[in-house]
């Protein structure tokens, strides 16, 4: 996920994509603790997605309050 995509979504739609980034992760990690996981990069992928959508969630509270 690029960060002009993530740019482009409201709060809503960041805030529900966060939810299931977070889902993901948690699956990834379990599937890597029981051997299971075929590609160990998708976990350090979606963890830079969840700090891009936190980053963009925070600039629009941001930009919010002023």
């Amino acid at each position: 996920m690029k960060a002009s995509e993530v740019r482009k979504m409201n709060a809503e739609q960041l805030n529900e994509k966060l939810t299931g980034l977070k889902k993901d992760l948690f699956f990834l990690r379990m599937q890597h603790a029981t051997n299971q996981l075929d590609n160990p990069l998708k976990i350090r992928e979606t963890k830079h997605d969840i700090a891009r959508v936190k980053t963009v969630l925070r600039e629009l509270q941001a930009s919010d309050k002023q």
